[in-house]
């Protein structure tokens, strides 16, 4: 089970640790930084937030992909209509031949973004690679385990599941969660605790784990950048490198020269270690 080492923490971090209480998380890390009044204001649990909202069930997906179904008849980039101001993108792609089952990676942007930041670096590999891209916007600013516990965001995010896996067929073998920044920290916690759902989890510069609950082995690959002044690398992946060994993880673990970024050979590399690059 995960056990995460205890750190110097802030009085709104140590309220969010308290939440959790799955029995094989004791102590959970989270970033620290300076931030602005609102960036504190947002990284802040909700007063509202209880035990529910930081157990297991609170942050379970229940869709599940059909790998029969037929390609589907749309292609190209297509908005997910299950939102109004935030909603989601779905890319399916527009020359890659679609036969058989396909790749999914659900892409989670970092805080203040949207969807299309997040779908927009893989597009160019779907279309080699025959990959099916998702991305949600979250429901607030940032993801919800940030502001106070798992709920709207993991809702949503079942909801556009299901109406991939409704129009798309899916290899379960080939499921990726993956993430930047507040995306990164949001897809590893998630994914662990739906690892029997996805099979791949990519965090790329994440600062924290703060799973709900442990379902699963999948495997995992990390980056970060040895001058990330954002989100420092000693603080943060070097720290989930370290909890996600202990853990037992089957972890590929990347560092690069550079800042709080994704370098474009570190997302190939990525993506050859999901095994999608054949083709």
């Amino acid at each position: 089970m995960l056990r995460v080492a205890a750190r110097s923490e802030s009085p709104a971090l140590k309220r969010l640790k308290n939440c959790t209480r799955c029995p094989g998380l004791r102590r959970v890390f989270h970033r620290q930084r300076a931030a602005s009044p609102r960036e504190t204001q947002e990284t802040t649990p909700s007063p509202s937030a209880d035990n529910a909202a930081m157990t297991p069930d609170a942050a379970r997906l229940s869709a599940r992909p059909d790998p029969t179904l037929p390609p589907p008849g749309e292609c190209g980039l297509l908005p997910l209509n299950l939102g109004s101001s935030r909603d989601g993108l779905l890319y399916v792609p527009e020359k890659h031949p679609l036969d058989g089952p396909r790749p999914l990676l659900v892409a989670c942007h970092g805080a203040g973004s949207q969807a299309s930041h997040s779908i927009r670096p893989f597009v160019d590999a779907a279309e080699r690679y025959g990959l099916i891209l998702l991305a949600c916007d979250s429901r607030g600013g940032t993801w919800d385990v940030i502001r106070g516990g798992y709920g709207p965001d993991v809702q949503f995010i079942d909801r556009a599941l299901e109406l991939v896996f409704s129009r798309c067929a899916i290899d379960p073998q080939k499921l990726a969660l993956d993430g930047f920044s507040d995306g990164a920290s949001y897809a590893l916690s998630l994914g662990l605790n739906n690892g029997d759902l996805f099979s791949h989890l990519l965090g790329f510069s994440p600062g924290f784990l703060a799973p709900a609950g442990q379902v699963g082995m999948p495997r995992i690959f990390v980056s970060h950048g040895t001058a990330d002044r954002v989100l420092p690398i000693d603080r943060c992946g070097r720290v989930i490198r370290d909890q996600l060994t202990r853990a037992g993880y089957d972890l590929h673990y990347t560092e690069f020269e550079g800042g709080h970024t994704v370098p474009p050979e570190v997302q190939e590399e990525a993506l050859g270690w999901w095994g999608v690059t054949g083709g």
